[in-house]
């Protein structure tokens, strides 16, 4: 899940400027589950920018505010509306689809932090940096791109004080974690292959995926 924290309403409300008329476009999937842009926080938005004088003159909230064509379909409610502008209160990834389908400023209403894993209702955990070379198959299940601070693929760096990291004490160290797990499921001999350094070819911005190509 891609997980967001909700800007300050100064910082949303300095970005609208002069705007008169917006919309507000939130997201039924990750920012809902976040808290940060379903029905109650699109509700939320609306009173807030209408009390500084702000009309809403519509709401949207698609299942997926990264689906373009759904996002598209959607958007068609704010024709005829006078919008002057659009708070995005989905990802960053939703609120570029949104300004990718519409001729108006868009405005982002959240910061974009990780994806996570979520424990329970309001708590996440950052589990993937996304990075486009997995070695999961090799560190048993545990990251070390994410779970360690500086991301070493290789083992630990030796500076760990009573299993903790030294860069955040409040972590476990990564590689401790990563030892014990293939310790538990009889794979420790994987803590002796060399992992090769990571490249940058995989995480050359920005990336695309094509499902329809025809595979060679």
């Amino acid at each position: 899940m891609i997980i967001t924290r909700k800007k300050p309403f100064g910082d949303v409300l300095a970005m609208v400027g002069d705007a008169k008329k917006v919309a507000l476009v939130g997201c039924g999937s990750c920012a809902a589950s976040c808290q940060t842009g379903g029905e109650k926080e699109l509700a939320e938005m609306k009173a807030l920018l209408e009390s500084e004088g702000i009309e809403v003159v519509a709401t949207v909230l698609p299942a997926e505010c990264c689906h373009k064509m759904l996002v598209k379909k959607e958007l068609k409610a704010l024709k005829d509306t006078g919008c002057e502008a659009v708070i995005g209160m989905a990802c960053g990834d939703g609120v570029q689809t949104v300004a990718d389908n519409i001729v108006l400023p868009v405005y982002p209403a959240n910061d974009t932090l990780f994806l996570g894993q979520i424990e329970r209702v309001g708590i996440f955990h950052e589990y993937c940096r996304m990075c486009g070379d997995c070695v999961l198959g090799s560190t048993g299940g545990i990251c070390p791109i994410t779970k360690c601070a500086k991301s070493l693929v290789n083992g630990p760096c030796g500076g760990q004080k009573n299993g903790k990291c030294e860069v955040n004490p409040e972590n476990d160290c990564a590689w401790i974690k990563i030892y014990e797990r293939l310790v538990a499921t009889g794979q420790e001999h994987k803590l002796w292959q060399t992992r090769p350094d990571k490249g940058h070819a995989d995480v050359s911005y920005p990336r695309h995926i094509n499902l329809r190509e025809v595979k060679k």
